[in-house]
């Protein structure tokens, strides 16, 4: 930092060094003046020296408080405009309004864009369950009417429509998911079970079995929140399955002692250069845009759920020969600490 103070400085060190050059030109030039040139090296070096204190001094005061703003740098807190250091001089206090003026512009817009937010929240969340009513109501009459063939297909089109407003209320409440996050002990089966008995008309349309390996095991997790990420694994399962297929749920224990779920399709697999990218928001890949029915947002909110409550998602896939989703329950999750 000294070195950059010193390159600040360089104009007035050199007025200092030029103005001393000339009047030394003068006492050289000037044979009125009596000097003998030791006593002009003895004032050169005495001037210079009291230059070099005065820049040492001047750059340990004008540089205090830049020095006190750079922990602020590495390392922004919400509460940073307390920690501001106080002005040693009006550049300094002008620095010091800038920042607080910058920083309550910016909280304005935040707070601004925070209500926005919350008001589409509420009204998306307050859609969601008014269209719910109209879709309990075609529920009833697809139940009651279930040996007549069309309404057979219809309902498959209701579950569609019935998974896509799941998702937005889910997304909607995803801001908030801290607040509603209560963990308990669930069996992985009977978590599994509610969402195979969710997608049982779409399995029979296509013809597609679920069949289930390994013992239950026994999870401590949130369930609301964990069926939402198995809904949506489950559901691009169904989705790129082949007529006649079968879907694969086993459950084991990994070598560190952690359960892990695994949901393996035979649908077409997924080429090796699209795995990395698999749970980016919006990402679709050859698979999804040759189907036409990716949105490229299911696998983006499983992920981001799985690693707020702990879970581990991964993929495994290959062209040609399907595809496994692979939840592991970790011991520990972000949460823990706060709730016990």
């Amino acid at each position: 930092m000294f070195i950059r103070y010193l390159n600040d400085m360089k104009s007035w060190i050199l007025l200092f060094v030029l103005s001393l050059g000339f009047a030394d030109l003068i006492i050289w030039l000037d044979k009125g003046i009596p000097v003998e040139a030791k006593s002009v090296i003895y004032i050169n070096v005495l001037l210079l020296s009291v230059l070099l204190i005065f820049v040492i001094w001047r750059y340990f005061r004008e540089t205090k408080f830049m020095k006190a703003l750079r922990p602020l740098i590495d390392g922004v807190e919400e509460d940073w405009q307390e920690a501001l250091p106080e002005p040693l001089s009006l550049r300094d206090e002008m620095t010091n309004d800038v920042l607080r003026q910058v920083a309550n512009d910016y909280l304005k817009r935040l707070y601004a864009l925070k209500a926005t937010n919350v008001i589409e929240s509420d009204y998306t969340a307050a859609w969601v369950h008014e269209v719910k009513a109209p879709l309990t109501a075609m529920k009833l009459v697809i139940e009651a009417n279930r040996n007549e063939t069309v309404l057979r297909k219809i309902e498959t089109e209701w579950l569609r429509v019935h998974l896509l407003i799941e998702q937005q209320l889910y997304i909607s409440r995803l801001p908030s998911l801290e607040s509603d996050y209560v963990l308990e002990k669930n069996g992985i089966h009977r978590l599994v079970a509610g969402e195979v008995r969710e997608l049982a008309s779409w399995c029979r349309q296509k013809n597609i079995a679920i069949e289930f390996e390994g013992e239950d095991r026994e999870v401590v997790t949130d369930s609301k929140w964990c069926r939402f990420i198995i809904r949506q694994v489950m559901t691009n399962a169904v989705k790129y399955s082949p007529s006649g297929a079968t879907i694969w749920i086993t459950t084991d224990v990994t070598a560190s002692s952690n359960v892990s779920l695994s949901i393996k399709d035979e649908g077409p697999g997924i080429p090796s250069h699209d795995l990395p990218r698999l749970f980016d928001k919006g990402f679709t890949g050859g698979t999804g845009r040759l189907h036409n029915a990716a949105t490229g947002l299911g696998l983006y909110l499983a992920k981001t759920v799985a690693d707020k409550i702990g879970i581990t998602l991964t993929v495994q896939s290959e062209i040609g020969h399907g595809t496994t989703m692979q939840l592991t329950f970790t011991t520990e999750n972000d949460f823990d600490s706060v709730l016990t």
